[in-house]
């Protein structure tokens, strides 16, 4: 499988639980009261072996490079600092956070041509489904 089909723009269109996934990452109250509010858009692309994903809002724009099975450090939306791994499994982009002896999941794939997002930390699920712009 290949990043063809996540290649390209998408917007929030729904989101579900992502209150108490924030929660679970240790976001303050005020900082998941600004998000809840937010439609952020993601733009996906591909430069030779390196991956680009590019997050804005109004609340934080973000952007991460990285080759994918590699090991990258990452500043996440909510200021968190990170070591983060992302890969390919079949048709699902497998995002790997962790920091501070804890670790979150985000997992992405394309459903009905939608990018379904879900993010897992502990017990805690959260699924964001974003349509392409």
């Amino acid at each position: 499988m290949t990043m063809e089909q996540f290649l390209g723009t998408w917007k929030l269109e729904s989101s579900e639980n992502f209150d108490e996934y924030m929660k679970e990452l240790g976001v303050s109250a005020a900082v998941r009261n600004a998000v809840e509010l937010v439609k952020p858009s993601t733009t996906i692309s591909v430069d030779g072996d390196k991956v680009n994903i590019t997050t804005e809002s109004s609340f934080k724009n973000t952007e991460i490079s990285f080759k994918l099975g590699e090991e990258f450090d990452e500043t996440t939306a909510d200021n968190r600092k990170v070591k983060s791994t992302i890969t390919l499994s079949g048709d699902v982009m497998i995002h790997v956070q962790k920091w501070l002896g804890k670790e979150t999941t985000i997992k992405r794939q394309i459903v009905d041509g939608k990018m379904v997002v879900e993010c897992a930390m502990n017990n805690t699920v959260s699924t964001r489904i974003y349509k392409k712009v």
